[in-house]
């Protein structure tokens, strides 16, 4: 962390703090608008007509790969407020310390979400 002459963190670690924390809420909205539309894509499929004359089974997996993406945005914008948070009280204490264990955690999820997604797909062909 830089500190600025005074010997505190210059306002552009607060600022860098702050588009952070943006950057998880504009990716928490997306993952959750992302789930809706998982969720009514089987019902889409299944109202087009003569879809390359194939029946869509109504299995449900859709809608629950849905919702799990939908809990997955709301959970990422948790963390990323847990982060902002936990960034300035550092920040003012003068203790900043990187923590990427919460990174590979979403990383980790985003991955199993995105395989979900492509066994969901696998299963239409």
């Amino acid at each position: 962390m830089s500190s600025s002459p005074a010997g505190g963190p210059k306002p552009t670690d607060y600022l860098a703090n702050e588009r952070t924390f943006l950057a998880y809420i504009r990716t928490s909205l997306s993952v959750m608008a992302f789930g809706f539309v998982i969720s009514k894509f089987s019902l889409f499929l299944r109202l087009v007509p003569g879809a390359a004359g194939t029946r869509v089974p109504a299995t449900g997996a859709s809608e629950y790969l849905g919702l799990a993406f939908a809990v997955f945005g709301c959970l990422l914008a948790v963390f990323g407020l847990w982060r902002f948070v936990h960034a300035v009280r550092a920040l003012r204490a003068d203790c900043f310390a990187a923590q990427p264990n919460g990174n590979v955690v979403v990383g980790l999820a985003t991955v199993l979400l995105g395989i979900a997604v492509v066994v969901s797909l696998l299963r239409l062909l």
